[in-house]
């Protein structure tokens, strides 16, 4: 019912997906999504994996999943934390994925705003959990959601930080993504770190 609800909800807004790598790397991994200037985002990127029948969970808070419509967050795929708690968010990520196979959904900006440069997240949340990273991107003036370029666990290992960081900003780059709100996209996502 879902795969139906999404291809018909892309078609009537007028989005299309377009897959760019193998559909299984997005059984389990980290679903890297930018650029992040709107809640419409999110909405796309549901549809796209509805189509797909694909598993997807995002971390929110946990008084969402605990309010009174907590069912449904959590059916959508909410995994609640407690952000008063200091949380150990890595670890957290890397047992939720022994418990089952999914797409961690990742906005390394951090907010919808303009920001300097990404958080390191969920690079470490890869490499703990031993997942790959997965691009996406909602793509406003073709109205089209990319979904699919991997970043393989083994190349996580074996490439540093940087090398990855530059691989993911090419990407972004290469595709010339147009974001919701383009004043606050920074395509820079690696900001002034030292290169080595």
């Amino acid at each position: 019912m879902k795969k139906l609800i999404g291809k018909l909800m892309l078609k009537i807004l007028g989005w299309k997906v377009v897959l760019q790598g193998d559909v299984n790397s997005l059984n389990r991994c980290i679903l890297v999504v930018a650029p992040h200037t709107h809640n419409m985002e999110y909405l796309l990127g549901n549809l796209a994996y509805w189509t797909l029948e694909k598993p997807l969970k995002i971390i929110i808070k946990d008084a969402h999943t605990k309010a009174w419509y907590g069912s449904v967050v959590r059916g959508l795929g909410g995994i609640g934390i407690d952000r008063r708690q200091k949380n150990d968010l890595v670890n957290f990520v890397a047992n939720e994925f022994k418990k089952d196979d999914f797409s961690l959904v990742i906005t390394p900006e951090g907010t919808r705003s303009w920001v300097p440069k990404w958080r390191k997240g969920f690079y470490h949340m890869a490499l703990a959990a031993k997942v790959p990273i997965v691009l996406a991107a909602g793509d406003f003036k073709r109205n089209i959601v990319y979904l699919g370029y991997t970043i393989p666990y083994e190349r996580l290992e074996s490439a540093s930080f940087i090398e990855i960081m530059e691989e993911i900003q090419n990407y972004y780059i290469k595709y010339d993504i147009g974001p919701k709100i383009p004043s606050n996209w920074n395509p820079n996502i690696i900001g002034d770190e030292v290169r080595s």
